[in-house]
């Protein structure tokens, strides 16, 4: 689906990027303007096809929202409900108690204006990027919500002969571990040691795989820092936990929806999202194997899964 609503018109500057098969343009009136993090420079993408338009702009001043308060983070952003749909806002310490840039996206999350606090910048360069953490985040996790797609906690590796195995995991459980000892036992590629996204495989991006999903890497890395723009199809899904020994339990479809629920990264503030996100759950795990693995952080812990068939 591409972009409606402003069209650009008025800008000089434009850029893009695109995350698990979501392209963001930018446009705004000055290259800084349209600056990409540094975290979001491996995937900028110059292509003509976009799913989100955001135009930049200035403003004196962002004053206290007037919609519904509908979440509070409690330390960097707030959603609310406003005319055409939601607004982010974000806040810093280091820039006063006001929201420095606000986020102004229509409820098919097309069409978006940012806007930047000029109070906030005082004597401040104008050279900075616009868009970045959590906000770039926060808005790939709510598009997703229209599509067959969704954000897991995990990592993903392909291996060279093109099997492509995701370990998803809570905080702890064993993701970085995991992806370390894979880059030291085998030549493998790692698209995400942190968040996933995983959707239907249209084919767009590749050849699609015998279970018809693929699983894209996103900037948002853990410990391990890898964070790749690239995507591979889902080879199978295992629920990282550790134990002793390392064993391999496949899962019921109704304990992996769970299990995958537990580990995704949802909007909850819409039951519309929750229920597109459990039903997209259910066609996944009907279509990918999941496996619950119990390991402990060794080779032998890569080793098993090497010798391991389905």
């Amino acid at each position: 689906m591409l972009a409606t609503g402003w069209d650009g018109s008025s800008a000089t500057a434009h850029s893009g990027f695109g995350v698990g098969g979501i392209c963001v343009r930018l446009s705004g009136e000055s290259d800084g303007d349209v600056a990409l993090m540094p975290t979001l420079e491996p995937f900028r993408t110059d292509g003509e096809r976009f799913n989100i338009d955001i135009r930049i702009e200035w403003v004196g001043n962002i004053p206290q929202p007037q919609g519904r308060q509908i979440f509070d983070s409690g330390t960097t952003w707030r959603l609310h409900e406003a005319d055409a749909g939601l607004g982010f806002d974000v806040s810093s310490d280091v820039r006063g108690p006001r929201p420095f840039t606000r986020l102004l996206i229509d409820r098919d999350f097309t069409s978006a204006t940012l806007q930047m606090n000029e109070e906030c910048f005082v004597g401040v360069a104008h050279d900075a990027p616009r868009l970045g953490y959590p906000l770039d985040e926060l808005l790939i996790m709510h598009r997703l919500t229209q599509e067959r797609a969704i954000e897991l906690h995990g990592s993903g590796i392909v291996r060279g002969n093109g099997v492509a195995n995701l370990f998803i995991g809570h905080s702890g459980a064993g993701k970085s571990t995991t992806t370390r000892l894979w880059t030291s036992c085998e030549e493998v590629e790692v698209l995400s040691d942190d968040r996933i996204i995983v959707r239907l495989d249209d084919g767009r991006d590749g050849p699609a795989g015998p279970t018809g999903m693929r699983m894209y890497g996103t900037p948002w890395h853990g410990e391990a820092m890898f964070a790749s723009p690239n995507s591979a199809p889902l080879t199978r899904i295992f629920v990282l936990e550790h134990g002793h020994g390392n064993v391999i339990t496949r899962l019921t479809r109704s304990q992996a929806v769970g299990e995958l629920f537990a580990r995704a990264f949802v909007p909850f503030h819409r039951h519309e999202y929750l229920e597109n996100a459990l039903s997209f759950l259910e066609q996944l795990v009907s279509s990918v194997p999941c496996y619950r693995y119990s390991f402990e952080p060794d080779e032998r812990a890569v080793e098993t899964i090497l010798h391991f068939n389905d």
